[in-house]
Order: structure tokens, then sequence, then C-alpha cells
């Protein structure tokens, strides 16, 4: 009898812990009621109260997304790779190296589709196959998440909830146009497909290519190619231009100006003494271009005309785009670029907020603090070197932080 009543009290305890630990993973009364909130303008966009419920019937927040903002708890800054990793470790040769020889192939196979999409857009074979192999690895890398229950939270408790609450309801409005649920596979930031999309690119960009009446960025490689190419066009794309020239830069030359703001025509540059690693002709010798050091004085140096930043609105990281660029030039039977990275440290997330608070204050940085080594902080970060009589080479070390914490 008496082990009877205990395995009796212990049922009961695990019983108890069983039912705290469901009631722990209910959703939050608080979300569900935001959640309702939204029906009226999902439904302006044709989303019907069957797809709304169905979507959002026990949908749970992720809390082990980055980038939220949650009450009592730490914020971890997110390890998205391109800013959180130093150039040489991003743009590893093996990587880039692999990719090439896989684009290359891809290259051959859908010869005419990349020419028919280039024809119509503007937009070259090479940069497009780059962005498939850098987002998904060729479609090779299958995206974690559930889009619906990333965008949620992201909309509900994110640092960008105004955007992300738009994304939500483009989200229910694909599901609405009959894209299956499993399908909506995404990113952390709620990307999808093998080009990765957010829902309203998706609506302003996609392309039926293979005209089997549905734009399909998850499957089709016509589609995901096109959509990309028609959203590079419509953000400022200029057919027949390169992305970037990589230069040889001139002995003393002022990292400083080396931000978006500077800018001049190429011709002017090399009159400078920034030489291209190639010979340029006069068309390209006009384009205007700003000057690009993604190590400051160390490191290869780069003119970024008009397509440079084209790239730089598909994904804001400097690095990306060195990445998106060079695949597409070795792709195109190019090479690596013509000065090897450096082997230089990459500063915690919070201590480049720190300094670019700094900057701040002291009137020399007007951007947002966002703890990322940008070229708006490369340069304010110069500037504040020279000021202070340190060696200037744009890069943030941490002498330098122990230079503003002395002073």
């Amino acid at each position: 009898m008496k082990k009877a009543a205990l395995w009796l009290a212990l049922g009961a305890i695990v019983f108890a812990l069983n039912g705290y630990a469901d009631r722990a993973q209910a959703a939050d009364p608080a979300f569900q009621q935001w959640l309702q909130s939204l029906w009226p303008d999902a439904q302006k966009i044709g989303v019907s109260r069957t797809t709304f419920d169905n979507a959002t019937r026990g949908l749970e927040l992720d809390l082990t997304l980055p980038d939220l903002v949650i009450p009592g708890r730490s914020q971890t800054p997110p390890g998205q790779a391109e800013f959180v990793q130093t150039p040489s470790d991003y743009l590893k040769e093996t990587s880039l190296a692999r990719l090439a020889t896989q684009g290359r192939k891809l290259a051959t196979e859908h010869q005419a589709t990349l020419t028919e999409i280039e024809r119509q857009f503007g937009v070259p074979g090479p940069i497009l196959l780059a962005i498939w192999g850098r987002e998904t690895a060729f479609g090779g890398y299958k995206l974690p998440h559930d889009a619906i229950r990333v965008l949620a939270t992201q909309a509900y408790t994110g640092r960008r909830k105004e955007l992300f609450r738009n994304e939500f309801i483009s989200a229910l409005k694909l599901l609405q146009d009959g894209v299956p649920r499993a399908s909506l596979r995404s990113s952390w930031g709620g990307a999808m497909g093998l080009t990765q999309f957010l829902p309203s690119e998706y609506y302003k960009y996609a392309v039926d290519f293979d005209r089997d009446g549905r734009a399909d960025i998850w499957t089709s490689i016509p589609d995901a190619l096109a959509s990309a190419a028609k959203q590079l066009a419509g953000k400022g794309w200029q057919r027949g231009e390169a992305w970037a020239y990589e230069v040889r830069v001139p002995q003393g030359a002022d990292c400083t100006i080396a931000e978006p703001n500077v800018t001049a025509p190429i011709s002017e540059w090399v009159k400078n003494g920034f030489t291209p690693m190639r010979r340029l002709a006069s068309a390209e010798l006009s384009q205007s271009a700003s000057l690009l050091m993604p190590e400051g004085l160390q490191g290869p140096a780069f003119l970024t005309p008009k397509n440079y930043f084209v790239l730089k609105e598909y994904n804001f990281s400097d690095l990306y785009v060195l990445f998106v660029g060079n695949l597409s030039e070795r792709i195109a039977g190019g090479g690596a670029f013509a000065a090897p990275w450096t082997r230089t440290s990459q500063l915690p997330t919070l201590q480049l907020e720190a300094m670019q608070r700094v900057l701040t204050e002291k009137g020399i940085y007007r951007d947002k603090i966002d703890g990322k080594a940008g070229m708006k902080t490369r340069s304010a970060l110069g500037a504040y070197q020279k000021a202070n009589g340190l060696p200037v080479d744009c890069w943030p070390s941490p002498s330098v932080i122990q230079h503003m914490r002395v002073r």
C-alpha cells in the first residue's frame, strides 16, 4: 500500500509539472489579442477570415529569435555574419571558390534563361547566380524557420515592429493566394525562397518567368532569378555597368574620404592616384563613384558606382556586396581579389556601439548607432584619429576604444 501511495503521489507531481509546462507553452493572451487586431488590415488586402484564423490559431511567439526587445531580458545583438565577421572570415577563399565552381556549371545549364532575363531586366546572369549562391547555396541550404511565426514574433516584439507588421500581413496574403504554409520557410528575418524575398518584395517584384501561371520563388529557378533581376532593376540597376572596381590606393591616401557622400568621376580618382586593377573603357571612367576601404588602410580598396549601392539595397552589408560581386566575377571567368585581406580583428557589437556614441557626442558621426563598422563609422573614426594625433587607419581597434575610455 505504501508503495502504491508513493507511485500515486509521484504521478500527481508529474501530472502537475506537465500541466505547468503546458501552461508555460500556451500562447501569450496579449499576443493573441494583438494578432486579432490585425484582422481588419488583412481583410483589406483580400485575406479571408478562414485563412486568417487557420494561420493564427495556436500561433506562438518564437523568443529564440535575435533582434527582439523583451522586457527584463538583456538583449543580444543579432549574430548576422555580415556584421560580426572580419572581411577575411566572411570572404573565405574556400567558400568563394566552391560556389564559383558550382555557379559556372549552373551558368551553362541555365544559359538561355539567364540571357533572356538579362535582355528583359538588364542584370547579368553571374550577378543573379551569385545572389542565389550567397543566399541559399544554390538551394542547398534549407531555411530553418516558419515564416508566419517569425514575422509575427518580429512584428510583436522585434526592434522593427512596423516593418514586420506589414510583412506578416503580406505573408497571410501569400497563404490566401495558395502558397502552402510548408513552403513558407524563412531566415530569422522572414526572408524566403531561393533568393530570399520578404513577402512584400514578392508582391512587388515576383515574376512568372517559366510561364506556368504562378510566380514561384521557392522551387522555380527561372522565377527566382528573374524576380531577383526585377528587384535589382527596380532599385536602379544600371544596365551594362560594373558593380565595383578594385583599385590600388596611393601612398598617403586619406581613408576618411572613403564614404558614400564623397563622389567623383572615376577618371578623377585615377588622376589622384587610385589605380584600377584593369584597364577601363572611357564610358567606365566617366561613371561617378565613391571610395570603399572595407578594412580602412589595410586590405583591398574599391571604387563603387551606382550598381554597388543597388546590391547593397538587397543586403545592407558591404561584405555581402563584396562576396556577391567577387563571386559573380569568378562565375564569369575572373579570379580572386587582387589585394589580400588581412587578419584584422573585429570588435564586439557592444564596443562598436560605444565607439559610435563617442563619435556622435563629438559631432563626427551622424548616422545610426547599430554596432556595425560601416563606411560612415570608419570615416568618422578616421576623423577622430586625426583630431587626437593617433595613427590614421580608419579601422576600429581595441587601442582606439581604450583611447576613448581614457579620454
